[in-house]
């Protein structure tokens, strides 16, 4: 039997996330990570896994939503297949059904089980801080964010810099370009918008610039222009989204009395003082 090499990178490489940020892994790349040569057999695990689900009073639609995966068959006809988009919780379930006897198994039942406990504790602790570590918490992110959307944009060609961020904020605040957002906010020449934005304004940027980075790497775009209205489009795309939840737009969110760098001074002096 061929000697399949796996590892924690094994489930984390097959992983999605969708339009609204959530994570989740096709049923179809699972059953091959899992080393099921048969989807009649992985099927029988995924109902076994439902059943689990539906005993620990949690929605079995909301963990295992049916989907359809086009595939061109050998004549090139295109047809369509079942397939399942499963949240990490349901993975769990599926590698605690699975056949015990598969080494891959025992490492999948780790993995999930870990990675679903941290994130429980990651949005536990997030959830406890005060408003002002959340903004500290979403800037630090959204720098690093910032870096590798930059480096990505500069393979795809982007040389004018200003240009690309204003097309993703025009697509995020409604065609609101990032001199737009400064002088509503009431902000100097040169101000860093960034830094004037509560945590809840900085986690929706957060997300156009870590989407934005995968789109740009994903689809391989080239092509500053092409750069620009991918850009534009992921901004757009979610504040569709942030509409259709009924949640506030980033440009009718407060902003905060007080800059983070106003902030930082003032830890900075409280440290000195002490």
């Amino acid at each position: 039997m061929k000697e399949i090499i796996i590892n924690n990178n094994t489930f984390e490489s097959i992983k999605h996330i969708d339009e609204f940020g959530q994570e989740y892994w096709e049923a179809r790349e699972l059953q091959k990570a899992l080393d099921y040569s048969k989807w009649e057999n992985f099927h029988k695990v995924i109902k076994q896994a439902m059943i689990s689900c539906q005993q620990s009073n949690i929605s079995v639609n909301d963990c295992f939503p049916e989907a359809r995966k086009s595939i061109i068959s050998g004549k090139g006809k295109k047809s369509f297949i079942k397939d399942y988009k499963l949240s990490r919780y349901a993975c769990y379930l599926i590698a605690q059904n699975g056949d015990s006897r598969k080494k891959v198994i025992a490492l999948a039942q780790t993995y999930f089980a870990v990675q679903t406990r941290r994130q429980e504790l990651t949005e536990l602790e997030y959830e406890n801080m005060s408003e002002e570590e959340k903004r500290f918490y979403q800037r630090d992110l959204t720098r690093k964010g910032n870096y590798s959307l930059n480096q990505t944009a500069k393979k795809a060609g982007v040389k004018n810099f200003d240009k690309f961020h204003n097309a993703g904020y025009k697509g995020l605040y409604g065609g609101e370009t990032a001199n737009d957002i400064a002088k509503r906010k009431g902000l100097r020449y040169r101000e860093d918008i960034l830094d004037n934005m509560g945590s809840v304004e900085l986690a929706a940027n957060l997300f156009r610039i870590t989407q934005t980075d995968e789109k740009l790497k994903k689809d391989n775009i080239k092509g500053e222009n092409n750069a620009n209205k991918t850009h534009y489009k992921i901004g757009k795309n979610i504040r569709e989204v942030i509409i259709k939840n009924g949640a506030t737009l980033p440009e009718k969110l407060p902003t905060p009395t007080k800059s983070l760098k106003e902030l930082e001074k003032e830890r900075k002096k409280e440290l000195i003082n002490i």
